[in-house]
């Protein structure tokens, strides 16, 4: 088992946003971002289900999962694979998980669950920028002014 670094776990607390892959019954992939994830603890993430019916029905089927995080600013990330429980609203287990979900205030109460994901391989994902020399101050400075440009022609 592939646990989470200090490093992953503190992307996932900065930028929220992952995107989870699922497979469809058909055998194409689902794949949705969520923007509701917490850690908690090295080998398990958690996100919660406001309106995810396609990701909680293949979960049900079929429990595989990756997740996939990226700092878009320095062009790193991660890629989390494991397999994930689906806890309605209500269990047990979303009563235990509901508490590290407290960051969300309100948003909380239009959870219809939370899925836990074991992790069983972590893995980094970098820019292949960063093959030819770039390095993150270099690349954080280029996104920001390419973002700053988006923003000042809308």
């Amino acid at each position: 088992m592939s646990k989470l670094t200090p490093d992953m776990q503190r992307m996932v607390n900065e930028q929220k946003l992952g995107f989870v892959a699922t497979v469809n019954a058909d055998g194409t992939p689902n794949l949705s971002p969520k923007a509701t994830f917490v850690v908690i603890d090295d080998e398990h993430l958690a996100f919660g289900d406001l309106r995810s019916p396609n990701t909680a029905r293949n979960l049900a089927d079929r429990a595989g999962i990756e997740v996939n995080f990226v700092d878009p600013l320095v062009r790193k990330g991660f890629r989390a694979r494991g397999q994930a429980v689906y806890h309605a609203e209500g269990t047990p287990q979303f009563n235990d998980l509901l508490a590290k979900f407290d960051a969300w205030g309100p948003l909380t109460e239009a959870l219809r669950g939370i899925v836990n994901i074991s992790i069983e391989r972590a893995s980094l994902v970098t820019s292949p920028a960063y093959d030819r020399g770039a390095d993150e101050a270099q690349l954080r400075t280029q996104w920001i002014a390419h973002f700053e440009a988006l923003n000042a022609s809308n």
